[in-house]
């Protein structure tokens, strides 16, 4: 299998807005891609048709070669989501919201606590999450997304709302995850955070693919144009 994400020709509408046009990527195995973009402009949108939850008004996308529309029971415990979209209990703590998801998957709740750990939770994994801060909340989402051990991970922001030591801790956990084989989809309006994490990103603007590539070549594009343009204006000045 050499794509693990298929995407093309999608275009996305909420009633009669388009939202998404004509999107075309693919994301291969054991690579990290992202989508850049301001917020509304389409980010969150992909993710969710990529999981079935939105009908494409035209267009197609796979997720391990099949039709992301009629995903099964099986597909989907391969994939993990870190989503506030997907909900949670705030009169439980942490702790017992993550047991949920370890009972459903026949997780040991050692593995639980190992995971806490690593995201700098394990102090305050009995805090009821109705009484956390905005970025503990980001890490338990976070952890109860790699519970299963995915081989396809969708992480939607993951580090916003973090502190700088806790954001760097997240990428780093994210780049070890990559290590392991883990295919990961990721969003953010972070250009910084992309560069250090991303094998390909894709800038998306309006609900369009404005540029596709490495995140290198990207930035040296722009580089090049703006250093073109401050040329032609020191040669030609008005």
């Amino acid at each position: 299998m050499k794509n693990i994400i298929d995407v093309i020709d999608i275009s996305v509408k909420y009633g009669s807005q388009l939202v998404l046009t004509d999107l075309n990527f693919h994301v291969s195995r054991g690579e990290i891609f992202g989508f850049i973009g301001p917020s509304g402009s389409g980010k969150t949108t992909i993710i969710n048709t990529l999981l079935g939850i939105i009908k494409p008004y035209k267009g197609s996308s796979k997720i391990f070669e099949k039709d992301s529309q009629t995903l099964k029971s099986s597909d989907l415990t391969q994939l993990g989501i870190m989503s506030d979209a997907i909900g949670y209990y705030e009169r439980l703590s942490i702790f017992e919201n993550l047991q949920i998801y370890a009972h459903i998957f026949g997780i040991s709740e050692k593995k639980v606590d190992d995971l806490l750990s690593k995201v700098g939770l394990i102090k305050q994994k009995n805090m009821k999450t109705g009484n956390i801060s905005v970025g503990m909340l980001q890490r338990m989402l976070f952890v109860r997304a790699l519970i299963n051990s995915p081989k396809l991970l969708f992480l939607d922001e993951p580090t916003s709302g973090l502190d700088p030591t806790i954001a760097r801790n997240i990428r780093n956990e994210i780049k070890n995850l990559q290590k392991k084989g883990t295919t990961i989809f990721l969003t953010s309006h972070n250009m910084h955070e992309v560069t250090l994490l991303c094998d390909k990103i894709a800038l998306l603007n309006n609900g369009q693919i404005i540029e596709q590539g490495s995140p290198k070549d990207i930035i040296n594009k722009y580089i090049h144009e703006k250093e073109v343009l401050i040329s032609s204006q020191v040669h030609n000045p008005v």
